[in-house]
């Protein structure tokens, strides 16, 4: 195959059907595992009712929102950050920091708050994070964070509620 027309394929999200299965290979992650959170599910329209359009579009159907868009990814008060969809404490501020890359970013999480699955949604593969009690889709984890841990914990804004400490 010559270069530009796989880069068309690439471009035009062809190359999905290249490989097979590739689109089920994205299963949600197994909200049992949560141990010692009560697991919160609610119907679409339970959900609908409870978030707003954005916010539904990303906890729930893993969208993304736009880089820089977040008031949150200059939040720099002392406090929590809790997931929007359930309230569940995810982040606290002394995990936060700035990564340049204009969404929330965390070095640590809090302890069985978060499970995560890989996502092929970009091609290659990516961890992908969820809250652990609403299964609410939070962002991807990268290895490229400041120390100690190394990783950088990358959060969609509206997935998050700000509580001032």
């Amino acid at each position: 195959m010559k270069r530009r027309h796989f880069l068309g394929l690439v471009g035009a999200g062809g190359i999905v059907g290249l490989i097979p299965g590739l689109a089920l290979a994205r299963p949600k992650p197994d909200l049992k595992r949560a141990a010692g959170l009560e697991v919160l599910e609610l119907s679409e329209a339970e959900w609908r009712e409870r978030l707003t359009e954005a916010q539904f579009d990303i906890l729930r159907k893993e969208g993304t929102e736009p880089a820089f868009s977040s008031p949150l990814d200059k939040e720099t008060r002392e406090g929590e950050f809790h997931c929007a969809g359930c309230d569940l404490v995810l982040f606290t501020s002394a995990m936060k920091y700035d990564s340049g890359t204009g969404w929330p970013s965390f070095f640590e999480h809090v302890e069985g708050h978060l499970l995560s699955k890989v996502d092929y949604k970009a091609i290659w593969p990516r961890t992908e994070y969820h809250c652990a009690r609403c299964g609410g889709h939070q962002g991807h984890v990268f290895e490229d964070g400041p120390a100690p841990t190394g990783l950088r914990w990358c959060n969609n804004g509206l997935a998050l509620r700000f509580v001032p400490a």
